[in-house]
Formats: C-alpha cells, sequence, structure tokens
C-alpha cells in the first residue's frame, strides 16, 4: 500500500510540473490562458443567472451585480464568449507560429499535413542521387516514406569508414535522410558539409562521421540511421537492404583486349569502362534487413530507380528475400528509367536495356508501369547522352512518358514534375496510360 501510494504521489508531481510548464514565462501562451479563462467564468455566470431567471429569482448576491436583468446577462453572455474564442484563437496562433510557414495559413498547414499523415505507402528502393532526388520531390505528398537503400558502398568518405571502422556505409542513407529531413536549410547544409583535407578528417562529410559515432555509441547501426533521422526531423524511415557487410562484384568485358574479368568494389566497376556482363554479391546469401521486406510487403506502391542500374539499384535486388517480398507485394510496382545514361556503366543503352538487365538478374520480377522522360531538348555535358525509348518497349510493357529532365541539370530528373507524374498515376487523375 505504501509503495502503491509513493507512486501515486510521483504521478501527480510530474502531472502538476508538465502543467505548470505551460506557465513559464517567455512563451506567450499565459495571457490567452487567463483571458480564456476570464471568458468561461463569465460564461458560466451567465448560465447561472438564466437558471435563476427561469426560476423567478431576481436579485442575486454578487460584489459586481444586485439584479439579475436580461441586460446584464446578455453583457455576460457577450463578454464570455468574445474573452473565450478570442483568447482560444490567439492561444492556438501562439502554438501554431513555429509550424506555420510565411505566407501560408494555419488552415493550409494543418490541411497539407493531415493530407501527408494519410498519403500513400511508399517504398523506393535504390541508392544515390537518384533516390534521394525521387524522395525530395515524395515528401510533398506523403510521410509514409520507406527508402531501402543499397550498402555496398566502397568508395570515398563512405568506403574508408567502412574498412577503418567496420560499420555499413553511410553515404547513401545520409542522403537519403537529408533528403526526406523536415528543413533542408541550415541543418541539412551541416549534415551534408565535406571537411577539407586539411582538416585532417580525410573529407568525411560530418553527417557520415555523426552516423559512425551514433553506432558507437548505440551499438546498432540501425538505431544510429533512426536518431540521425530525429536530428534532421524526418518524416519516413531510411533502412538498409540488409545489415550484413557485402561486396558488388561484376563480370565485365573489357573494351581494347575483349577479355572477361572479374571487378570487385562499387566504386572500381565503373571505371573498367567496359560491358558489364553479370552481377552479384559476395556473400551471395545475406539476411534481408526484416524491417525492409515489412515495409515492402504493406506498400501500396514500390518504385525502383532512378539511379545508377549496376551500382545502386540491382545491389539492392541481389539480396535475397527482397525481390521475393516485392513479387509477394499487393502494391503497385513503377520502374521510374534514367534520364541519361552513365558512363562507364550504362553507355549506349536505351529504355528497354535497363529493363532487359534488370530481367537477366532477376527473372520473375514485374512493372506495372515503366516510367520515361520525352524531353531531349536541353543540351547535355560532352560524354553523356540520353536514355532513348523505342517501339520495342512500348510493344511489351505499360510506358508512361512525361517530360521529366531538371532545367539546370538536365542529366538528373526533376524532383518535383516526377513526383508529381508518381502521384497522378497513383490517384488515376492522368486516366488511361498513353503508350505512344
Amino acid at each position: 500500500m505504501g509503495e502503491f501510494s509513493t507512486n501515486l504521489k510521483r504521478k501527480f508531481r510530474i502531472i502538476i510540473s508538465k502543467i505548470l510548464r505551460w506557465l513559464k514565462p517567455g512563451i506567450n501562451i499565459k495571457r490567452w490562458l487567463l483571458m480564456m479563462l476570464v471568458g468561461i467564468l463569465c460564461f458560466t455566470i451567465f448560465l447561472s443567472l438564466q437558471i435563476n431567471a427561469n426560476n423567478g429569482q431576481e436579485t442575486i448576491d454578487l460584489p459586481f451585480l444586485r439584479t439579475n436583468t436580461i441586460p446584464s446577462r446578455i453583457i455576460l453572455l457577450i463578454v464570455g464568449i468574445t474573452l473565450t474564442g478570442y483568447g482560444f484563437y490567439r492561444f492556438y496562433r501562439s502554438l501554431m507560429r513555429p509550424f506555420v510557414k510565411p505566407g501560408t495559413t494555419v488552415l493550409d498547414t494543418l490541411s497539407a499535413y493531415q493530407k501527408k499523415e494519410k498519403g500513400p505507402r511508399i517504398v523506393t528502393l535504390g541508392g544515390g542521387t537518384g533516390l534521394a532526388t525521387l524522395l525530395r520531390g515524395l515528401k510533398q505528398f506523403s510521410h509514409n516514406l520507406t527508402a531501402v537503400v543499397t550498402v555496398t558502398d566502397d568508395g570515398g568518405s563512405s568506403g574508408q569508414l567502412r574498412q577503418n571502422l567496420g560499420i555499413l556505409p553511410p553515404g547513401d542513407i545520409r542522403n537519403c535522410l537529408t533528403a526526406l529531413s523536415s528543413d533542408e536549410e541550415l541543418l541539412t547544409q551541416v549534415f551534408q558539409y565535406r571537411f577539407g583535407e586539411r582538416a585532417g578528417v580525410n573529407g568525411h562529410s560530418l553527417g557520415n562521421l555523426l552516423i559512425s559515432a551514433l553506432t558507437d555509441i548505440t551499438g546498432s547501426f540501425e538505431e544510429a540511421v533512426a536518431e540521425s533521422g530525429r536530428v534532421l526531423a524526418i518524416k519516413g524511415r531510411v533502412l538498409p537492404s540488409t545489415l550484413h557487410d557485402v561486396s558488388l562484384v561484376a563480370e565485365v568485358e573489357t573494351k581494347e583486349k575483349q577479355e572477361i574479368i572479374n571487378i570487385a568494389g562499387e566504386s572500381r566497376i565503373p571505371l573498367a569502362e567496359g560491358k558489364i556482363r553479370r552481377l552479384w554479391i559476395e556473400p551471395s546469401n545475406p539476411l534481408p534487413y526484416p524491417p525492409a521486406v515489412q515495409a515492402i510487403l504493406g506498400a501500396n506502391l514500390i518504385i525502383l530507380g532512378p539511379g545508377s542500374l549496376y551500382t545502386s539499384l540491382l545491389p539492392n535486388l541481389l539480396v535475397p528475400g527482397i525481390v521475393e517480398a516485392i513479387n509477394s507485394s499487393k502494391a503497385m510496382k513503377f520502374f521510374i528509367c534514367n534520364v541519361a545514361n552513365e558512363h562507364g556503366e550504362t553507355d549506349g543503352y536505351r529504355c528497354i536495356d535497363h529493363i532487359r538487365v534488370i530481367e537477366q538478374h532477376l527473372g520473375d520480377i514485374h512493372f506495372d508501369v515503366i516510367i520515361c522522360n520525352n524531353n531531349f531538348e536541353p543540351k547535355l555535358p560532352d560524354g553523356v547522352e540520353w536514355v532513348t525509348p523505342d517501339v520495342q518497349l512500348e510493344e511489351q510493357y505499360s510506358i508512361y512518358y512525361a517530360p521529366l529532365a531538371d532545367k539546370e541539370h538536365p542529366w538528373r530528373h526533376d524532383c518535383q514534375k516526377l513526383a508529381g507524374v508518381i502521384m497522378d498515376l497513383v490517384e488515376e487523375r492522368t486516366g488511361p496510360l498513353n503508350k505512344s
């Protein structure tokens, strides 16, 4: 009994402490709370006087009111409603001010937030800048986003941290976290900040170092990613496809000697500048990350791409269990073809070549819609070429064409246009799929 009483007192003190925090100076709500209380008091007195009047009692004993008259009751009613309504309005505005962007109203902000909260459950698979671009656009339509990211990166800062600390490469995950951030201004720039060589940290980005430090503190890479997401206030989740240390290996036919060689390492594969014939991961049987599989099975929409075909998209699909989950899911499956080819990986590839490579490695995967760019007017840099459609692709698949190239970087997708097309297709705003 004594322990129960102690726990009850502790909980009561905690509740009182939380209530008193609302009276903390400087948060600009005490005056409006007081105004609401005065208004409610006036309205309560009005109700009491009205009940007394109905009972025939015309005299009352109040310091400021001696007779129960109709004008006095009307005044109390008007004052009560006015003070309560205005106090609540200002109290509400004070609470919502930090969340309302300049130029928008509270109602618009609430409406947009609720719409995103009820948005479709979308799972995206890939890595690199392509996946980050897609997420940056989709977060304007839904908070229920899950990015399943490849973990085969072995170059640059990620490769060094992977080799020296024995953690999964954080680079692609960091890019996705910043893309999903609610505030992509200063905090995101800090997270993406890359130190110079003279800083003594080998050109690492601050985000990579933070994820590495959190991994050491929490003892878990996935928990470190989740904590980083909380720091950036992201809406959605970023998950690795597997927690195992896997390497990407490619069978490449060299251009000069026309010989077949095996190249290990994601960063080394494009440097060979040959024709990639086959791709696999070592070890070949890593377990998929269970939350990633669960997200795929529970999705409304699964999107593969955009991104480097061999070093961002396929590595996720090569993890056993991922493709099986995609095929078992009742979600719609979209494939987003790249705007431009990537030197060293997909030189000379058309849209259908991307699909054939995926089918070669994973023959049983099926896409409901393939989204392709049809804006080839911007000028590309030397050595970069458009990914063009062809009639054969249109005969075999459901294709949707749209001008998706970014104005400033035409070899990439425009995140807003791409997300808009995806949501139009999901919500069936575009009508029947146009195959021409």
